[in-house]
């Protein structure tokens, strides 16, 4: 059996720990600003329990971290970067599809985790944190249906029975006649639509709140952004005549008082746009279609551009936290 306190933890692991740091200090950040404002005591219990995972995680990666000679990253911090005492940004059924969204990208994470781990000890953790989000996951839709704010995905006829491609006609897109979707390319593009528009919410909110004008025009270009994609998804599914998710804009008050620093704000939209990076290359990995591939290549690219811009920002202001790197053997080489 291994000793844990025997083994070193790998570059996977490290990269695992360190990006859930970040994160779950974001969160905890957004979660201490949403309970001074949430009235509904279904939602304020979700964002509770959420709120003491988060805490939970952060003390017990700050111990795998310095039990390694690690420096504990920097994260977020509630005396820089939140005032909770801000007027309400955001209307609880925005909060409710918030942590629908963010329970389902923590199941994602905590997979691609799980998956990356070899240490009995971060193993344990992960599967504990994908057990715990897994609960919320539950708690969380439950609660939408309940009070009808989730939007079905759409449904289709079932055939009579299975089939195989006989033709290459399977795969046009931009030029002959089009087959019908399929449902993995029905929900792949349902999801990315149903992320796409908690992304364009936050960027309205965001948008009215930071302080710095390059900050707010990037957020501004990535509403726009957001806002295209949308549209473009939208435009497949009405050729198809599917019903598209709603969008949850106009659950944004109209408060220009910033309840979060620009680097949380800037943080906030560089992992969302990360994340639809990742999202939209697993769709184009499964799609079939010519031209959903050639829209998911030219959104991809656009949103690469974005991501790196916001990332130029980041580091003009000093807000672009290093993760660890390798030794420099070159420069320790070279006596620096």
């Amino acid at each position: 059996m291994e000793k844990n306190n025997l083994i070193r933890l790998t570059a996977p692991e490290i990269t695992s720990i360190w990006t859930q740091y970040i994160f779950d200090t974001m969160s905890i950040c957004f979660f201490k600003y949403a309970l001074q404002h949430i009235e509904d005591p279904d939602v304020k219990t979700l964002y509770q329990t959420s709120d003491e995972l988060s805490k939970k995680h952060v003390q017990e990666i700050a111990q795998f971290m310095l039990n390694e000679n690690f420096p504990v990253p920097y994260g977020f911090k509630e005396d820089e970067d939140v005032n909770a005492n801000a007027p309400r940004l955001f209307l609880d059924p925005f909060y409710l599809n918030y942590i629908y969204i963010m329970t389902l990208q923590g199941l994602t994470g905590y997979s691609l985790s799980v998956s990356t781990a070899i240490r009995p000890d971060i193993r344990k953790f992960y599967i504990t944190c994908m057990n715990e989000t897994m609960m919320l996951y539950e708690q969380t839709l439950d609660v939408m249906l309940k009070k009808g704010l989730f939007t079905r995905p759409p449904i289709i006829t079932p055939p009579k029975s299975y089939d195989f491609v006989q033709h290459q006609t399977f795969l046009t897109g931009w030029f002959g006649k089009r087959r019908p979707l399929n449902v993995m390319e029905i929900g792949d593009i349902f999801f990315n639509m149903t992320k796409m528009h908690l992304h364009a919410a936050l960027k309205v909110g965001f948008s009215q709140v930071a302080q710095a004008e390059d900050v707010r025009q990037h957020i501004k270009r990535g509403l726009g952004i957001s806002n295209k994609h949308l549209r473009v998804f939208e435009s497949v599914f009405n050729e198809e005549h599917l019903p598209s998710p709603v969008s949850w804009q106009s659950m944004v008050t109209n408060s220009t008082t910033p309840p979060f620093s620009d680097k949380y704000l800037l943080y906030q939209i560089q992992l969302s746009t990360q994340l639809s990076i990742g999202y939209y290359g697993y769709a184009l990995s499964v799609n079939s279609r010519r031209d959903l591939g050639v829209h998911y290549v030219r959104l991809i690219l656009e949103l690469m551009k974005f991501a790196e811009d916001g990332a130029n920002i980041m580091i003009k202001h000093g807000w672009l936290e290093q993760p660890p790197t390798a030794s420099d053997r070159d420069s320790l080489s070279n006596g620096k």
